[in-house]
């Protein structure tokens, strides 16, 4: 696995509520919302997939890319003492320092999990972590040739790239299967709100609702595969 010629090293975005993002040259848009990386990561997916109150997570990312997801749930897991497990694919894995850059001094980026992602990063896939409480692995490849558990997630976090820079991880053959990957009750979260996407969620059995967006976002969507 190569870092590939994606990314200008130390291109960040300092977004309003203090947290950092970056611009991914692949697909021209910033990693994060511009409008608060950290808030849309709690408000879409922590907190939208009911993570930030469930005993023991299990979690399904695609798109971990600059780990903003993963460390708000890692820090708020940490927070109530909850064991999480923690599943990311990624196809185009930014440098390590693009990543610990973005990361500096925000929550979940003091944790020992984070600190042991960061030293494998590039090293193998998967990456993988094991520490008390945390459970980590990041499989570097595409995500629609990947074997995905089934009924597995209590949460999926679909993060891709939007849906018009990024049409791969929004077609209804991936998100069927991604459904499928929900244990029953679990719930999809994403910060895209297009009628095609709620429409294809729906298509895969989920139960769609609209939810009041993050900062700079009208609504998100959350779907929850019936019990």
């Amino acid at each position: 696995m190569t870092n590939g010629p994606s990314f200008l090293a130390g291109d960040l975005i300092l977004t309003p509520d203090g947290s950092r993002t970056a611009l991914s040259l692949r697909y021209g848009e910033a990693y994060g919302s511009r409008h608060g990386a950290a808030a849309q990561a709690r408000h879409v997916f922590v907190e939208g997939s009911g993570t930030h109150t469930h005993p023991a997570p299990r979690v399904l990312e695609v798109g971990f890319g600059l780990g903003a997801n993963f460390r708000a749930t890692l820090e708020q897991c940490a927070r109530r003492g909850a064991a999480l497990t923690y599943l990311a694919y990624e196809f185009d894995p930014a440098p390590t320092g693009l990543l610990r850059a973005v990361a500096e001094g925000s929550a979940g980026a003091d944790h020992p999990a984070w600190a042991a992602a960061l030293a494998g990063w590039g090293r193998a896939s998967p990456l993988t972590v094991r520490l008390p409480g945390v459970a980590l692995s990041v499989v570097f490849g595409d995500v629609r040739e990947a074997g995905l558990p089934s009924g597995w997630a209590t949460a999926v976090y679909l993060d891709g790239f939007s849906p018009a820079r990024n049409p791969e991880v929004w077609t209804p053959d991936l998100v069927g299967r991604l459904a499928g990957s929900l244990a029953p009750g679990g719930v999809l979260t994403t910060y895209s709100a297009a009628g095609h996407v709620r429409r294809t969620l729906a298509g895969a059995g989920l139960t769609v609702e609209r939810r009041p967006g993050p900062p700079g976002k009208r609504e998100c969507l959350r779907a929850v595969r019936p019990a």
